[in-house]
C-alpha cells in the first residue's frame, strides 16, 4: 500500500502552484527562522516602504491645501518632520513594551481591554487593505504621469495585475519577496536624496530671498486672513497630510519576522524609516516652495518638479525617469506592508477566536496564506469601488491609520500614567500625551472634514467587521461551553482495578485522532465504548500539532509544541489504561493537518491489521451556512483521503444544541 509523498508533487495543479509559490519549507530545520527573518536593511524595506512610499502623496495633499498660502509650507514641513519622529519614539517605547509584537491590536488588547483591540485590530485590516489600493493606485498614477495620455484607459487594469502579481509573490514569503523589490528601493532612495538634495542646493542663493517672500506672506496672511483662520488652514492642511505619517506602526505589527534580537531589530528599522520619511516628507515640501510647484492635471506634483529638476542639468530626462518609475515601484513596494502586516494581525485575531481559525493556518511555505488572499480580495474591492482615484482613497486610508495610533499611544499613556515605577516615567508621559494629542487632532478633523467625501465608507466597513467579530466570538464561546459539558458526561465511566496495559496488534484496535484533552475527544471515545460495547481491546490517540501564526515565533516553538501535544495525548493513553485497555500515542507536527494525519494513519495500519480510525465531529442542531466557514472539515476531508486507501474511518457525532 503506497504511503502518500509530501515532498513530490504528483497532480498538475500541484505542480502548477508549486511552479509560482515554491516548494514546502521544512519548519523542523534549525537555520529555518535565520533564514526567513528580516535584517534591519530588510525590514526597512519591507516594512518601512509603507511609509517612506507615502512621502508621494501626503505632502501633495497638504500643499495643495494650502492655495494661495504656499509660505506655510516652510511651518509644516518642521511640523511634519517632528509629528514623524515623535510617532516613530512612540512606537520605539511600545516595541520595548511588548517584544513579541506590538501592534495595535495587541497594545490595545493588554492595555485598554478586549473591545478597544478589536477596534484597533480591525481598524488595522481595513487600514492594510487600503495600504495595498493606495499604494499600487498611486503607483500607477506615478507610471503613467510619464507616458502618453491615451494609455491612462488601461490604468486600473495595470493596477489590478499589480495587486495579483503582489498576492502570488507573498504566497512564496516574506524574505524572497522583499529581496525581489529591494533594489526599487535603492534607486527610490538614491534618485529622491539626490533630488531634494539638488533642488535646494539650485535654489541655494535665493534662499534669502525665498525667506523674505515667506515671512512678507505670514505677514499679509495675518492682516488678511487673522491668527484664527490662518492656524484653521494649517491645521486643515496638516490633517490632509496625515497619508504621510501612515505605516509607522508597520514595524511594531512586524516584529515577528524580524532577525534576533527582535527588538533591537526592530528599534533599528524604525530609526531607518523616521529618519527617511521625515527627510523626504519636508524636504518635498521646501523643493515645491522653491520651484513654485503647481498641481498639473494627468501628473503628480512630484512628477512635476523632477522635470523642472530635469531641465537644470544635461542627462535630466533619465534622471526624471529613473525618480518617477522608482517611485511608482516603490509605492508597489509599499503594499507588501498590508501582505505581510494584514494577515499577521488577521491571524492574531483568530487565535484569540475573533475569526475563524484558518486565517492563523500557515502553508507549506510557512505564510499565512488564508490571510494573503483576504487582503489581495479586499484591496481589489477597494480599488474597483474608487477607480483607483488616489484622492479618494487617501481620505478612506487616513482615518483608521489615526483610529488605531490614538489608540496604540493613549494605551501606553495610561500604562505609564498608572505604574509609577516605570522607568523614564515623566518624559515617556509627556511623549505619549504629545503622540496622543497629534493624532487624535487628525483623527478629528479628517473625520469631520471627509466624512461625507468618504470617510463614512471606512468607519461603515470597520464598524461592520467589528460587529463581525463579536458575532463569531460569541458563537465560539457558547460553543466552548458546550463542549465542557460533554467533558462532564464521561466522568462516569467505570474505572478498571487492574487496568490492562499491554497492547495486541492483533486484536481490534481503535485509533481516535483528537485535537486537544476535552469534551470533544473525550465524548468520541465514550460513543466508541457505548457503540460498539467490547469489540475493541485496543485504543491509540492520534495528533498533529498545528504550525500555525501563533505556534511559530522561534526556533523552540516547533519542541515546545511537541512536547505540549504529547503530554496532551498520555492524559488519554493513561485515561483508557485507566479503562482498563491496552493504550499508546502517535503524533507528528506541521502545518497541514490532514497530510499529516494521513501519514499517521497509514503507518500504524501497517503495524495493526484490525485498526478502525474514529474523529469527533460537532453537530449543530440546525446546521447554518457559516457553521463551514467557521469550522473546518478536517473529519470528512480526511474521511475521503483514506478511503482511497481502503481503510475505514468512522466519524461520530457531537451533538451540541
Amino acid at each position: 500500500m503506497p504511503l502518500p509523498d509530501k515532498n513530490h508533487p504528483t497532480t498538475l495543479a500541484t505542480k502548477a502552484k508549486r511552479l509560482l509559490v515554491g516548494n514546502p519549507k521544512d519548519f523542523h530545520d534549525q537555520s529555518i527562522f535565520h533564514k526567513i527573518t528580516l535584517i534591519p536593511f530588510l525590514a526597512w524595506v519591507g516594512l518601512g516602504a509603507d511609509g517612506l512610499s507615502s512621502s508621494s502623496y501626503g505632502p501633495e495633499e497638504a500643499f495643495k491645501a494650502f492655495g494661495g498660502h504656499s509660505y506655510l509650507a516652510v511651518a509644516l514641513a518642521v511640523v511634519m518632520a517632528g509629528t514623524v519622529f515623535i510617532i516613530s519614539a512612540a512606537y520605539r517605547k511600545i516595541i520595548e513594551a511588548f517584544p513579541h509584537g506590538g501592534g495595535g491590536y495587541v497594545v490595545a488588547s493588554h492595555l485598554l481591554g478586549h473591545r478597544a483591540g478589536v477596534i484597533s485590530g480591525c481598524a488595522l485590516l481595513v487600514d492594510y487593505a487600503l495600504t495595498i489600493t493606495t499604494s499600487v493606485a498611486a503607483a500607477g498614477d506615478a507610471i503613467f504621469s510619464m507616458l502618453p495620455a491615451p494609455w491612462i484607459h488601461i490604468k486600473v487594469a495595470t493596477e489590478i495585475c499589480i495587486i495579483l502579481f503582489l498576492t502570488i509573490l507573498n504566497f512564496r514569503g516574506v524574505r524572497e519577496s522583499v529581496q525581489i523589490l529591494a533594489p526599487i528601493f535603492m534607486v527610490f532612495l538614491i534618485t529622491h536624496i539626490a533630488g531634494i538634495v539638488g533642488g535646494i542646493a539650485f535654489h541655494a542663493p535665493e534662499i534669502q530671498h525665498t525667506a523674505q517672500t515667506v515671512h512678507e506672506g505670514f505677514v499679509s496672511g495675518l492682516n488678511t486672513m487673522g491668527i484664527g483662520a490662518m492656524c484653521l488652514l494649517f491645521i486643515h492642511a496638516y490633517s490632509l497630510g496625515g497619508g504621510t505619517f501612515t505605516g509607522i506602526e508597520a514595524v511594531s505589527n512586524g516584529l515577528p519576522i524580524m532577525r534576533e534580537p527582535k527588538v533591537q531589530t526592530a528599534k533599528i528599522t524604525m530609526w531607518y524609516m523616521a529618519i527617511s520619511l521625515a527627510f523626504t516628507a519636508a524636504g518635498l515640501l521646501i523643493c515645491y516652495l522653491l520651484w513654485g510647484v503647481n498641481p498639473v492635471e494627468g501628473k503628480t506634483m512630484n512628477a512635476v518638479l523632477f522635470e523642472k529638476l530635469g531641465e537644470q542639468f544635461p542627462g535630466g530626462g533619465v534622471f526624471v525617469i529613473l525618480s518617477l518609475f522608482s517611485e511608482g515601484l516603490l509605492l508597489v513596494v509599499a503594499a507588501q506592508a498590508g501582505f505581510i502586516d494584514g494577515p499577521r494581525v488577521l491571524a492574531n485575531m483568530a487565535i484569540d477566536s475573533w475569526f475563524p481559525r484558518r486565517f492563523a493556518a500557515l502553508s507549506d511555505r510557512l505564510t499565512t496564506g488564508n490571510g494573503v488572499i483576504l487582503m489581495g480580495v479586499a484591496s481589489l474591492a477597494a480599488l474597483l469601488y474608487t477607480a483607483g482615484k488616489v484622492d479618494k482613497l487617501v481620505v478612506m486610508y487616513s482615518i483608521n491609520v489615526f483610529l488605531t495610533f490614538s489608540l496604540s499611544i493613549f494605551g501606553m499613556l495610561s500604562l505609564n500614567i498608572k505604574e509609577k515605577n516605570r522607568p523614564k516615567r515623566f518624559s515617556s508621559i509627556i511623549l505619549f500625551s504629545v503622540g496622543f494629542l497629534l493624532c487624535a487632532t487628525i483623527l478629528c478633523i479628517t473625520v469631520f472634514e471627509k466624512f461625507a467625501e468618504g470617510g463614512w465608507i471606512t468607519l461603515l466597513v470597520t464598524a461592520a467587521l467589528v460587529f463581525l467579530c463579536f458575532t463569531i466570538k460569541g458563537h465560539y464561546l457558547v460553543l466552548a461551553k458546550k463542549l465542557r459539558h460533554l467533558q462532564l458526561d464521561v466522568s462516569d465511566l467505570p474505572r478498571n482495578a487492574t487496568p490492562n496495559i499491554e497492547l495486541d496488534k492483533s486484536a481490534k484496535t481503535a485509533t481516535i485522532l483528537v485535537a486537544g484533552y476535552g469534551g470533544l475527544g473525550l465524548q468520541t471515545l465514550r460513543n466508541i465504548l457505548n457503540t460498539f460495547p467490547g469489540l475493541y481491546k485496543n485504543f491509540i490517540f492520534i495528533s498533529v500539532g498545528v504550525v500555525d501564526s501563533g505556534g511559530f515565533k522561534g526556533e523552540d516553538a516547533i519542541a515546545e509544541l511537541e512536547v505540549s501535544t504529547e503530554t496532551m495525548l498520555k492524559k488519554y493513553v493513561t485515561l483508557a489504561r485507566q479503562l482498563g485497555y491496552g493504550s499508546t500515542y502517535r503524533f507528528s507536527v506541521g502545518t497541514d493537518i490532514i497530510l499529516e494525519a494521513e501519514l499517521l494513519c497509514e503507518k500504524l495500519s501497517l503495524d495493526f491489521p484490525n485498526i478502525t480510525f474514529f474523529t469527533g465531529k460537532v453537530i449543530f442542531a440546525e446546521e447554518n451556512w457559516y457553521h463551514r466557514l467557521l469550522h473546518n472539515e478536517t473529519a470528512f476531508t480526511l474521511q475521503k483521503r483514506l478511503q482511497k486507501f481502503g481503510l475505514t474511518m468512522v466519524i461520530l457525532p457531537a451533538r451540541v444544541t
